[in-house]
């Protein structure tokens, strides 16, 4: 009986890259127990939960022990590849010992961490390594009267094609996929090695990835497009019995999860072209529906054979399988939407159910049923002669006695021919002897021991090259020695290092060895950089030296054992020699603008853009270098969007990547999305695929991807401000167009004038102090578009015109002027009449804040213009453009209250933004009045203290003063002088300290006023804030209506 179960379901969250940390990202993950929570970004209110078999937390909480695992920091939250392995390898060891088919698949975006779970890197090994040592370990301890027989196998899908990564040839187009109704799907061909101990098993793995390594160089393919089955097939023959269990284990580590929106392609004519995403759109496909399955749904078809992976993995998704699958999420804020997606397709996937069975038969049963068979066949064939049709459908090769009466008796004699074949086949690898299987694997394992032997001795004697590759389960795979005297490096078999790749010549370059110095001359016309900056004469290298050659193929340079040290090379990764290009071509974060003079950390988003930017970069070289090849005289190039561009009130916009496309002969540019680009670089390497392999690579325009239909380009923009038509203010401006790079395209001359509905232009008697004073009235202005001087896209080429653009407030659309042709300096001359026929509060606010963003358009010959029609557009009686929400005009009576309630509120709120800012001038005043009476509180105080200090000195001086005047003039009695004068001096004492008195409450009723005045400004605050929350709310209701 099959035992029904579902698919089992682990998530698992990595540490943040180096990307994620230099971006500032936030972590948007939480785990308890099975439960996986993400929170949205925009919205950390908004939280989704997951429940899963498993969760995994790997994003904190870890150190490297002395033999480099990541263990535990003394939190138990924490999983290694330990853990990982007890939950999921040991499942699958036991199903496979059992005798059921067992499948492991990882899945989750680029970068994910799908790879690190499954293989590993250094000492932190992967699910797929220990499952096979863990399995000849087992084998060991078994008891004597079984035997044990495992094959290894190793491939890669890329583009719908299957690579036998084993195999020292490859087939041209693939391998073909058959189907066989007693093993299903597989692949014809396939190299199939036998191995008795996982030494052997590890050297095949490290042979498959300098395959894939060297094919992904050929076939100018992305390793994180490609999936990677590995398949080991355990055979376990009970002697005593006469019977065989066999297991097959499937590790399968699939392609990136790239959402379709997010990679870009949603928006492009040939977004259906690429194969390269058939194998996981229709895997998706394939899970969606068995999830409906599981549901009851009932569902008519289950599109296994619409790619080959889904074809390959019928068995392991609703089929003979125990299956198990490990999402693999980033935590980063920036990738929630990929992360989102995997957390909801790891959802659907659980849904399914598989019906597991021991595969256990009797072997001399199965090797007479197949005699018997054969027998038939061969009656057969004598019966037909040399009569018969041809083959209808070679790939469907099914064992003669399950075919229909009608079928067997419609036979003609090659096709049981090739029935007769395939079970002779059967028998044939059922009946040969394991022993000798594993003898002649043998002599190929010597030769590969003695190879590894050979190039471990070659390193500890001269310098190589150590390739770099993306992906880092690929890196430093290859290795390219340089040894005494001259070696060409080139695609031609002669050359001592023989390189394939885009861009790499038959003879590309030459590396000379001799006195200890390693130089690289490149030919005439080949690429190669060094360190960055591209080389074309003789040129030393030095230890650890970073070398590209072609378009992207990329080397370590490791120099003479003398000068190497123990620097650690893992930080010469892909990332770091990508870094040093961009450096070297004058691109870096600074250039961004993302470093800010007061802060030393740079923005998030500037940072992203760059990453990006290093990213693109080598895709670009290989797509230029595609274009030359295939000679469709095609440039590409980088730009950043936005890189000095703000919106309608100044605000810097969000940067992104572009890339311009240039056709070389005719001039006509083209710019994509980053997404866009991506998509076409897919299907341009399909076209490539087919060159390199002699096919012919005509293809009709439409679907060609290095061909668009001619369009228009958006050239750079320019700031009017507005501010002058709140004030009733004529502007005449003269302002640059600058492109997204802040570079000057043009000068547009424009003039924005206010005027009346008969359109005579306001004069300076018209001019208001208030923009409110216009609130509820009608508002008539026009905008002029007088000329548009030195314009660089007219000067670069013939054939091309331009046209203007610009949007006011709530208008539905842009308005565009008539279209001007090859006229370097074009006069425009269009003028435009707006009216507001009941001003706003948000249209005045509007003209005082907002710039109006005007747009430079580039047309070339064969495009379609701009509509500059005024089709769409509310007109007054007048003829003039109606703007500032027209519709309100025609709502109903409760939509007019409404919006009578907001005027009044923002009525409301306009008087008390003025009454706030009378507050605060006043508070202004009153503070430096009290710093005044301060100081002249001091001065009188100090003032008081002197003058008591010299009052005895006074009196002494005017008593001596008194008598010299009585000794010289008949005066009466100085004594009665000298009393008055007394008496004065004391009156003006008490009068300065009724002064003093005075100051002083003043001073402390200064200080209580200003008390009074701060919370009177907080209580105003809040009162504000309160009114801006009901004004807001009132919009809102008021939208939603007039929606409605």
């Amino acid at each position: 009986m099959p035992n029904v179960d579902s698919v089992k379901v682990a998530v698992r969250v990595r540490p943040f890259s180096q990307r994620e940390k230099d971006a500032g990202s936030k972590c948007v993950i939480s785990m308890n127990s099975n439960s996986t929570s993400i929170y949205d970004p925009r919205n950390p209110g908004h939280t989704k939960t997951f429940t899963f078999d498993l969760a995994y937390w790997s994003h904190s909480g870890f150190l490297k022990d002395e033999n480099g695992m990541l263990v535990s920091a003394g939190s138990n939250s924490y999983a290694g590849q330990r853990e990982v392995f007890h939950d999921l390898g040991e499942g699958v060891l036991e199903n496979a010992w059992q005798g059921y088919n067992a499948t492991l698949l990882a899945y989750g975006q680029t970068g994910s961490g799908k790879s690190y779970s499954m293989i590993g890197y250094g000492a932190n090994r992967g699910i797929v390594p220990v499952v096979c040592e863990e399995l000849f370990k087992a084998i060991q301890n078994q008891e004597e009267n079984k035997q044990y027989q495992i094959t290894f196998s190793m491939l890669e899908i890329y583009n719908e094609q299957v690579i036998d990564l084993l195999s020292k040839t490859r087939k041209p187009g693939g391998l073909k996929i058959r189907e066989d109704q007693q093993q299903g799907f597989y692949v014809d061909g396939l190299k199939l090695v036998p191995c008795d101990n996982y030494a052997q098993i590890e050297r095949l793995m490290e042979q498959g990835n300098k395959m894939r390594t060297t094919a992904t160089t050929t076939m100018n393919a992305t390793s994180s497009r490609s999936h990677l089955v590995i398949t080991l097939q355990f055979k376990q023959i009970f002697l005593d019995e006469a019977i065989t269990k066999q297991s097959v284990i499937n590790l399968v580590d699939l392609a990136g999860s790239e959402r379709q929106k997010s990679s870009g392609s949603e928006k492009d004519r040939l977004k259906e072209g690429t194969r390269v995403n058939l194998s996981l759109t229709t895997l998706g496909n394939v899970i969606s529906a068995l999830a409906e399955v599981a549901t009851g749904k009932k569902v008519l078809h289950i599109p296994y054979r619409d790619s080959v992976l889904t074809k390959l993995l019928q068995s392991a998704l609703g089929g003979n399988s125990r299956t198990i699958m490990i999402a693999a999420v980033s935590p980063a804020d920036i990738c929630y939407e990929e992360t989102l997606s995997t957390l909801r397709y790891a959802e659907r996937t659980k849904k399914i159910r598989n019906k597991a069975v021991v595969n256990a038969s009797p072997t001399e049963k199965l090797i007479r049923e197949l005699k018997a068979e054969n027998n038939k066949l061969l009656s057969r064939l004598a019966g037909l002669g040399n009569t018969g049709t041809l083959v209808a459908d070679e790939k469907r090769v099914l064992p003669f006695y399950t075919y229909t009466p009608w079928l067997k008796a419609s036979l003609c004699s090659e096709e049981l021919q090739c029935l007769l074949a395939e079970n002779e086949r059967w028998i044939q690898s059922i009946q040969v002897a394991w022993e000798s299987r594993l003898e002649e694997a043998r002599g190929e394992w010597e030769q590969q021991y003695a190879a590894v032997a050979q190039e471990r001795r070659m390193m500890e004697t001269f310098p190589y090259l150590l390739n770099i590759n993306e992906d880092s389960q690929l890196s430093w795979v290859l290795k390219h020695f340089i040894q005494d005297g001259s070696c060409d490096v080139g695609q031609s078999t002669s050359n001592a290092i023989i390189l394939k790749g885009l861009g790499i010549l038959d003879k590309h370059a030459t590396f000379t060895n001799a006195d200890g110095k390693v130089t690289l001359t490149p030919q005439d016309k080949c690429k190669a950089i060094v360190n960055g900056v591209p080389i074309t004469g003789k040129t030393k290298l030095q230890h650890l030296d970073r070398v590209i050659l072609g378009s992207n193929s990329a080397f370590l340079y490791v120099g003479p054992p003398a000068e190497r040290t123990d620097e650690d090379l893992s930080r010469y990764d892909y990332d770091f020699f990508q870094s040093e290009l961009a450096a070297a071509e004058g691109f870096s974060v600074d250039k961004l603008g993302a470093a800010s003079s007061k802060e030393s950390r740079a923005d998030p988003g500037i940072l992203a853009v760059f990453h990006d930017y290093i990213k693109l970069m080598p895709l670009v070289a290989e797509v230029n270098q595609m274009s030359e090849e295939l000679k469709k005289d095609l440039t590409f190039e980088l730009k950043v969007k936005n890189l000095a561009s703000s919106d309608s009130r100044g605000y810097d916009l969000q940067k992104e990547i572009i890339v311009k496309v240039t056709h070389v002969t005719t001039n006509q540019v083209w710019v994509w999305s980053k997404a866009k680009f991506i998509n076409r670089k897919f299907l341009m390497e399909e076209l490539y695929q087919r060159f390199q392999e002699g096919e012919d690579t005509r293809v009709n325009q439409d679907s060609d991807p290095f061909w668009d239909p001619v369009e228009v380009v958006h050239l750079g923009s320019a700031h009017i401000w507005l501010q002058s038509l709140a004030y009733c203010v004529q502007l005449e401006e003269q302002t640059e167009v600058l492109n997204s790079e802040g570079l000057e395209e043009a000068v547009v001359l424009i003039n924005l004038s206010p005027c009346s509905r008969d359109r005579r232009i306001l004069g300076e008697d018209d001019m208001i102090i208030d923009p409110l004073e216009l609130l509820g009235r009608r508002v008539d202005f026009q905008i002029h578009i007088v000329e548009c001087l030195g314009v660089k896209w007219l000067q670069d080429a013939v054939g091309r015109g331009i046209q203007i653009g610009y949007r006011v407030y709530d208008l539905p659309r842009s308005l565009y002027t008539k279209p001007v042709w090859k006229n370097v300096n074009p006069k425009i001359e269009e003028t435009v009449h707006f009216s507001a026929l009941n001003a706003s509060y948000e249209f005045l606010n509007y003209l005082q804040k907002n710039a109006l963003i005007v747009d430079l358009w580039g047309l070339q010959e064969g495009c379609t213009e701009m509509d500059y029609s005024l089709n769409g557009l509310l007109l007054t009686p007048e003829g003039t453009i109606m703007i500032d929400n027209p519709k309100a005009l025609m709502a109903n009576d409760a939509a007019l209250n409404t919006a009578n309630h907001m005027s009044k509120l923002y009525r409301k709120l306009l008087h008390m933004e003025e009454e706030t800012e009378l507050l605060r001038e006043i508070n202004r005043a009153l503070r430096e009045e009290n710093l005044l009476l301060k100081d002249k509180l001091k001065w009188d105080t100090s003032h008081h203290k002197k003058m008591k200090s010299e009052s005895p000195k006074m009196m002494k001086q005017s008593l001596s003063l008194r008598e010299s005047e009585a000794m010289h003039s008949p005066r009466t009695s100085c004594d009665a002088e000298f009393a008055k004068a007394l008496k004065i001096f004391y009156q003006n004492m008490n009068v300065q300290e009724d002064n003093l008195q005075i100051l002083r409450l003043f001073t402390e009723r200064q200080s209580q006023l200003i008390n009074d005045f701060g919370k009177q400004l907080e209580s105003t605050i809040c009162k504000l804030k309160s009114d801006v929350a009901a004004i807001v709310k009132k919009k809102r209701e008021y939208t939603a209506y007039s929606k409605s």
